[in-house]
């Protein structure tokens, strides 16, 4: 703090300093009109605000330094007197700079130390070290280095605020650019197949599978709930082999009665029963060279087992009302929802046809699970549906995202897509409100989220409504921002700090925004 009763001058140069803050929303400008006040009002002849970046301290505004200058300003803490100030905590003043053995003059900014005082304060943040603050001093018969040391500390202590956002900004930065990077890299060595939407790192995970399995003749056993996308995983498997010019053959083993799969897998020959009027050819020989995808495999009867079973260890079969081998050069996919191990030991399902088929197994999240796609899928559903019905829809309100985000989704992909395409239909605007969801959506964040759901019902108090508002506008910013508060901070105007007690007192849950 200042001592004693303060000159004009520092209240000149406080009241110019307020005036910036309110005015400037930069920051780093910010820090630069603020070493111009110093040196206007002060007489300083070089300043400098650091930041502390893992151990070392680097320039980010200055006054009366060059871009060469600035770039050789970097401090390890503990070095020099700006590391030194860092890592103790504490203001040091130099009197005399030439004296000094611990001044280092990294900036090689000075062609004369004689005469010249540092007055270098530390920038604390919630009790942390973030960054300095330092003036050099001309030295006259009426400079006071103690009154300039006091106001250099006074302002570091006011813009200690400002010099945070910049701080969690460049960690922020940082930690995103070093995701992004390993990402691109996986990315890189595991592309996404474009069938399938989806970033989370269990999908990764698939991608990377389907990588290493795709251009292979292994079967593959592909297993998950209904709606998880089976079936795009299959084709995705083979679009990524050889085969992907040759046919693409697919048998819901749900949907074909008992007496016809069969003839529907291995085909007929005319008369070999009644209504066999023709010869078929079957759905393993219509994919010769290509690939064919048994969904639901569980639903096989034994009988039937028995005889893929034998397929798939020979690779041949007899069409119905045939004696003659005919060998096929088929890549075999299968999927299914149900326990195939319950169903072993249940006696439902050959073990020897578990392990024939479960040379490569795939395991689908649920879409609970992926809660970080939820919104990239709802995304490319309203593309999708936007163009199918001609329409415009733009965004979700902030409430359909909350019900969407925190819905148990027992349908998986499949339910949401319908979800928005029942949305799409029933929306009069361009955005789809929580009242164009399913009733079974509308009711759990009705639960969840009682004061955003009502927000449109204005039939509240003053007080909820507004609060209600609030609430409205943080989760749109934290959305915006996928969680990162300091940005959302800057998105609404705010400090950090005051959007921390906001968050606290509305009961809003971060973890839902973050990706």
């Amino acid at each position: 703090m200042i001592k004693g009763r303060s000159s004009n001058r520092e209240i000149e140069v406080l009241n110019q300093i307020s005036h910036v803050i309110v005015r400037q929303k930069n920051v780093s400008l910010l820090l630069k009109e603020v070493l111009d006040i110093f040196y206007r009002e002060i007489g300083l002849q070089r300043g400098t605000v650091t930041l502390r970046r893992g151990k070392a301290m680097y320039i980010e505004a200055s006054h009366g330094l060059n871009d060469a200058e600035i770039k050789r300003g970097k401090y390890d803490l503990g070095e020099g007197v700006t590391g030194r100030v860092a890592q103790i905590a504490k203001p040091i003043i130099i009197p005399e700079i030439s004296d000094d053995p611990n001044f280092l003059d990294r900036t090689q900014s000075r062609s004369d130390l004689q005469g010249i005082a540092f007055l270098c304060v530390p920038i604390i943040y919630e009790g942390e070290v973030i960054g300095t603050m330092s003036m050099d001093r001309k030295k006259g018969p009426n400079t006071d280095l103690e009154k300039d040391f006091n106001l250099l500390e006074t302002v570091a202590n006011i813009l200690a605020d400002a010099v945070s956002i910049i701080f969690i900004e460049k960690e922020e930065r940082d930690r995103l650019l070093e995701e992004n990077r390993l990402l691109k890299l996986e990315l890189d060595e595991n592309p996404r197949p474009t069938n399938i939407i989806g970033n989370c790192s269990k999908m990764r995970e698939i991608y990377l599978m389907i990588s290493q399995v795709a251009d292979s003749m292994a079967t593959v056993l592909i297993r998950g709930g209904s709606g998880t996308g089976k079936e795009l995983v299959a084709r995705a498997l083979h679009r990524g082999s050889s085969r992907r010019s040759n046919p693409f053959v697919i048998v819901n083993c749900a949907a074909l009665p008992e007496n016809l799969i069969e003839s529907e897998l291995f085909g007929h020959e005319k008369g070999s029963f009644t209504g066999a009027t023709n010869r078929r050819v079957g759905r393993i020989e219509a994919a010769h060279t290509g690939t064919i995808f048994l969904d639901e495999i569980g639903d096989l009867r034994p009988p039937m087992q028995v005889k893929l079973l034998r397929f798939l260890q020979e690779r041949t079969f007899q069409r119905i009302g045939s004696n003659q081998e005919h060998k096929v050069d088929v890549r075999v996919l299968a999927a299914t929802s149900v326990n195939l191990e319950n169903m072993i030991g249940a006696g439902d399902f050959r073990e020897d046809l578990y392990y024939r088929l479960n040379v490569f197994p795939i395991a689908l999240p649920e879409l609970k699970d992926r809660r970080s796609d939820i919104m990239l899928l709802a995304d490319n559903f309203l593309a999708k549906y936007n163009e199918l019905y001609k329409k415009s829809i733009k965004r979700f309100s902030t409430p359909a995202i909350n019900a969407m985000m925190t819905y148990a989704w027992p349908g998986n992909v499949r339910e949401l897509e319908s979800c928005i395409e029942r949305a799409i239909l029933t929306s009069a605007d361009d955005t789809i409100h929580i009242y164009n969801l399913p009733p079974t959506l509308t009711l759990q964040a009705d639960q969840k989220f009682p004061s955003t759901v009502h927000y449109a019902k204005m039939d509240a108090d003053f007080a909820t409504l507004v609060s209600s508002f609030e609430r409205e506008l943080i989760i749109d910013a934290l959305k915006l921002k996928l969680g990162n508060v300091a940005a959302a901070a800057r998105q609404l105007e705010l400090t950090p700090r005051i959007l921390h007690y906001k968050i606290e007192q509305l009961n809003i849950d971060l973890s839902i925004y973050k990706s």
